[in-house]
């Protein structure tokens, strides 16, 4: 994904004129829930949320993991997005594999669950060069020692040479349309029958990354988090606004982070 590709580029310099103008409208309301098929990029939008497909176990009944929240995490965030910022951003969600050569025409990409991902030797070659030549990654939704240990692991062949560090308060990925200066740990919908916030022993939210050589943060990772949940719950009242908002609030910067660095 070179800078100058005229895939990256163009989406770089319709970004650049709005970027700082995003808008904010707060709280977040109630959205509908339609159903998100893994649609085309539309004519017009510079932007998609696109889910990262890899390999790994399965769920019980057979669902597999990278598909948990799907279709309604990305319907509910795509409507927050379409509300709350000015990126034209594609109606539908897609998900796609990290073999698809089509992944380099998309500056973000989503992964859950990747506690249990168990990648081939070429999916970790080709998730290499997408981080490496300008992609963005974000994973969500894994908890606790063991889910930690299995993302090191798929991570660490990925990068064997890059450490996962603490992001600075300070990192501009926290900083690019809101200030994100106190972080709050975001539940899973689990956390309103369970009566707590964390899941197995994940007891302490971590925000960390990778960068390049550059300094560019190349993964953002949200452990012992579900920011996924708290766009997919939006619409449900028992469910807090404090964490929908703020869950909502981390994607936006996220991505404006992506198309802009």
């Amino acid at each position: 994904m070179s800078r100058n590709s005229p895939s990256f580029s163009s989406r770089l310099c319709g970004v650049a004129a709005w970027r700082l103008a995003a808008l904010i409208a707060l709280p977040i309301v109630a959205l509908a829930s339609d159903t998100t098929v893994n649609g085309p990029l539309g004519p017009n939008a510079e932007f998609q949320f696109i889910r990262m497909q890899y390999t790994g176990t399965s769920l019980f009944g057979g669902r597999e993991r990278w598909l948990t929240d799907w279709p309604e995490a990305e319907q509910h965030l795509i409507r927050g997005i379409k509300r709350l910022t000015r990126i034209n951003i594609a109606e539908e969600g897609k998900y796609l594999s990290i073999m698809d050569d089509s992944l380099f025409d998309y500056p973000w990409i989503y992964a859950v669950e990747v506690g249990h991902w168990a990648l081939t030797d070429e999916e970790t070659v080709r998730l290499r060069e997408y981080l490496l030549r300008g992609g963005f990654l974000m994973v969500d939704d894994f908890h606790g020692t063991l889910e930690w240990a299995g993302f090191v692991q798929g991570m660490h062949r990925i990068f064997p040479d890059r450490a996962i560090v603490d992001i600075p308060p300070d990192d501009a990925v926290f900083h690019v349309a809101y200030d994100l200066d106190e972080h709050v740990q975001i539940p899973g919908i689990q956390s309103l029958y369970s009566g707590r916030n964390y899941e197995k022993d994940g007891f302490t939210p971590q925000w960390r990354g990778i960068y390049d050589d550059d300094g560019r943060l190349m993964v953002v990772i949200n452990f012992n988090m579900d920011l996924g949940d708290a766009w997919e719950h939006a619409d449900v009242p028992e469910y807090s606004l404090l964490y929908t908002t703020r869950a909502y609030k981390y994607a936006i910067d996220y991505i404006l982070y992506s198309m802009t660095h």
